[in-house]
């Protein structure tokens, strides 16, 4: 497992939100729904969205947008059009005064909007992220990711309107697959994370993959080293001009990216949490976890940190 795959391995789609719009000018959404992130795919003519106090940014057909919540912001036929519909927490659309519209702009099968033949077609896509190790990537994600999406637009969209057997299981994965094509061009075209960057070197990138796959061995930098045939200085010294830390800080850091998500499912002790991610106690976990992340671990359950 690499970082990219950690934002959907864990927490990854299940049951999210998908709708397609269908609009005529003039027509503006204020999107507050707090949702972690959202994939906005642009079939038919062209949106712009706004955050508060930012540049409007232009979105053309064939392209997708991705937005890092939880800030509100505005999408809209121009930016000049003024909000016209409110998108609450749960996708509850009202109009500003708080009358809800939903029955009034159904179009059918997860379709919705003002006209059935309207100008401007978007497939909007919210996941609902709660998880420590999605919150790693969404930390150095900007604000707005605008890519081309590919043929995925056309398969989504195909799929979007249909009302089948397992269907809901069929979009997850395609808004998965979208989210992760935008991504990769994204960081193909633009400063990548140091991680991500890495991942491509033969030794670190070797290295970090099994830190990933295997948290709760008891990893040593000798003993990683050797597992990718360097010498423990060489792979301390490149780890960490390419990552931006050393091998072990980045273990413990992955260690309770995943103890943090562990935590929150129902049946979860700290004692399994902890031989899951490689510590060998209990308390070795809460103290490291308290250590970094300055709450306990039933703290951190309890709701006491978002």
């Amino acid at each position: 497992m690499d970082q990219l795959a950690a934002l959907l391995d864990g927490p990854r789609a299940h049951g999210a939100f998908l709708l397609r719009s269908i609009l005529d000018p003039p027509w503006s959404l204020r999107i507050q729904d707090e949702a972690p992130l959202s994939v906005v795919a642009q079939v038919r003519g062209e949106s712009w969205i706004t955050f508060d106090g930012g540049e409007p940014v232009r979105v053309e057909p064939g392209r997708v947008a991705i937005v890092r919540g939880p800030e509100p912001y505005t999408v809209a036929d121009d930016p000049a059009t003024k909000p016209q519909i409110v998108i609450h927490p749960g996708q509850r659309c009202t109009t500003l005064d708080g009358e809800s519209v939903y029955q009034a702009m159904d179009l059918g099968v997860r379709t919705w909007g003002n006209d059935p033949g309207g100008g401007t077609v978007l497939l909007t896509g919210a996941y609902n992220l709660e998880g420590e190790v999605s919150r790693r990537l969404l930390d150095v994600l900007p604000r707005l990711i605008v890519e081309p999406g590919g043929p995925l637009i056309g398969l989504m969209s195909a799929e979007i309107v249909k009302d089948e057997p397992g269907q809901e299981a069929v979009l997850d994965r395609l808004l998965d697959l979208l989210l992760i094509a935008v991504l990769r061009a994204h960081f193909a075209a633009n400063e990548a994370p140091g991680w991500y960057r890495a991942m491509s070197d033969p030794i670190v990138g070797k290295a970090m993959r099994m830190l990933h796959n295997n948290p709760a061995h008891p990893w040593t930098v000798a003993a990683l080293a050797a597992e990718v045939g360097v010498s423990r200085a060489s792979l301390a010294r490149r780890f960490t001009d390419l990552v931006g830390e050393p091998p072990m800080a980045f273990l413990t850091d992955w260690r309770l990216a995943l103890a943090a998500d562990l935590l929150r499912e129902p049946d979860a002790t700290i004692g399994s949490v902890a031989r899951k991610v490689g510590y060998s106690s209990p308390f070795a976990l809460s103290a490291a976890f308290k250590r970094v992340r300055g709450v306990s671990p039933q703290q951190h359950r309890a709701g006491a940190v978002t």
